[in-house]
């Protein structure tokens, strides 16, 4: 071996010993990279005191940062629509098909509750779940449902169980709505009321072209049909003594309010008292209401709205005497599907918003009042690179936000995983 040869080995052999204790001293390239951000952590601003969408612009400083984390709690959902929390924070998930799902510490019990449906009740749909107020002492869940007969007809109606263990015993129907009717989509929502009532609500059928037309029933007007109405009942189904229409003649006393086309959530103002209201309209013309017992909500006869015809739902838009107006709307239309005032204590730069989960936004906004100038109210549209759709939200017990989502493959063809697409989210604090 001649010195040139010996000397090229020398350096390579050196280069090899060099490489080596880097490879030994440092993190794999796919280490050494910076991890990629968490697809479920999201900053948020809140609004500083000149600068009304937390940026900052020009002299005015931002507003606070506050980072937010989305901790699936239940996966593998098939169409989740209504939550709602035990006394224990046990979290029960109505599934639209008719399960009932239960998430204990965050784990999703591999079976839903047994005993629904029960014998003698054949829902085709299953759409909230409400947990009496005196569950301590009661055991009661309820159950508000789609059923159908003979004629293809279609409506609503109430159940009410007693949850033992896993297992709904002693289901019995304690009401139904008076919405028979053939064709057209039906949904609604129960909710218990501060008042110890339980809150109703059902769509109108989708019976929108018949406007100011005496040869054709116009649902949400007529006094003597639940359909397009807020109804109020007792936790055994029957009718509370001061409901507005009470002992009138051709009117349907457990009805409440009247004259809306699809209502979909309810959320007590947590100072007022009163009571809020989400709405979808048709092509625009999404609602916020303050529903007063007794008022008319003008659908069909106003509206902000267009047809899927592209045609106008009616000829006054906006004012019609008698009629109330919304406290808010939308257009175009987010399809407003849930609403919840938060008041908790975790999410403490939320304290005091309102939230709005929406369908065809696929988003949760959040609507935050006396904010500083130019704009006393902000609204936030909140998560939406996940692509959800945002069926129901709600406060937990210990004071977190929780959410009921879905994906829906818009477009053809459609996604056979949609069906079980559905997550349910807790929000909290990411640092």
């Amino acid at each position: 071996m001649n010195t040139e040869t010996l000397r090229a080995l020398t350096v390579l052999s050196l280069l090899a010993l060099v490489q080596a204790c880097e490879d030994a001293g440092a993190p794999s390239g796919a280490a050494s990279a910076a991890p990629p951000p968490d697809p479920l952590v999201f900053d948020t601003w809140v609004p500083g005191p000149c600068s009304p969408n937390g940026q900052a612009q020009g002299q005015c400083p931002p507003g606070e940062l506050f980072r937010v984390r989305l901790v699936p709690v239940a996966e593998g959902l098939t169409n989740p629509r209504h939550v709602a929390f035990m006394p224990n924070g046990d979290l029960l998930i109505a599934e639209l098909a008719g399960r009932v799902r239960v998430v204990r510490s965050d784990k999703l019990a591999p079976e839903p509750l047994a005993g629904w449906p029960a014998a003698g009740i054949e829902p085709t749909s299953l759409q909230a779940v409400a947990v009496h107020p005196q569950f301590a002492t009661n055991h009661f869940v309820y159950l508000y449902y789609v059923k159908s007969d003979a004629e293809a007809r279609t409506t609503l109606a109430l159940a009410r169980a007693r949850l033992e263990g896993s297992e709904l015993a002693d289901v019995r129907e304690v009401f139904e709505t008076d919405a028979w009717i053939q064709g057209g989509p039906i949904a609604g929502r129960a909710v218990f009321g501060p008042d110890g009532m339980i809150y109703l609500t059902i769509n109108d059928h989708d019976k929108n072209n018949a406007i100011d037309d005496p040869s054709v029933r116009i649902f949400a007007q007529h006094l003597d049909s639940d359909l397009g109405k807020v109804l109020r009942v007792r936790d055994d189904g029957g009718i509370p003594a001061d409901n507005p229409f009470v002992g009138r003649e051709d009117h349907n006393s457990q009805v409440f309010t009247y004259g809306h086309r699809n209502t979909t959530d309810f959320a007590w103002h947590p100072t007022t008292g009163e009571l809020w209201a989400t709405e979808i309209g048709p092509m625009g013309g999404d609602e916020i209401n303050i529903l007063r017992a007794g008022s008319n909500y003008g659908w069909p006869l106003v509206s902000l709205g267009k047809l899927y015809t592209k045609g106008q739902v009616s000829e006054q838009h906006w004012y019609r005497e008698g009629m109330e107006m919304p406290f808010m709307h939308w257009t175009p239309s987010i399809s407003p599907n849930s609403l919840v005032w938060y008041t908790g204590d975790k999410l403490l730069l939320w304290q005091g918003n309102l939230f709005v989960g929406a369908l065809n936004g696929q988003t949760l906004q959040r609507i935050a009042f006396d904010q500083p100038a130019p704009q006393s109210e902000r609204r936030d549209s909140l998560f939406m690179s996940l692509g959800r759709r945002w069926r129901h939200v709600a406060q937990s017990p210990d004071g977190y936000l929780y959410a009921a989502t879905e994906k829906r493959t818009l477009g053809s063809p459609s996604d056979p995983n949609d069906a079980t697409s559905g997550v349910v989210y807790r929000i909290e604090p990411a640092d």
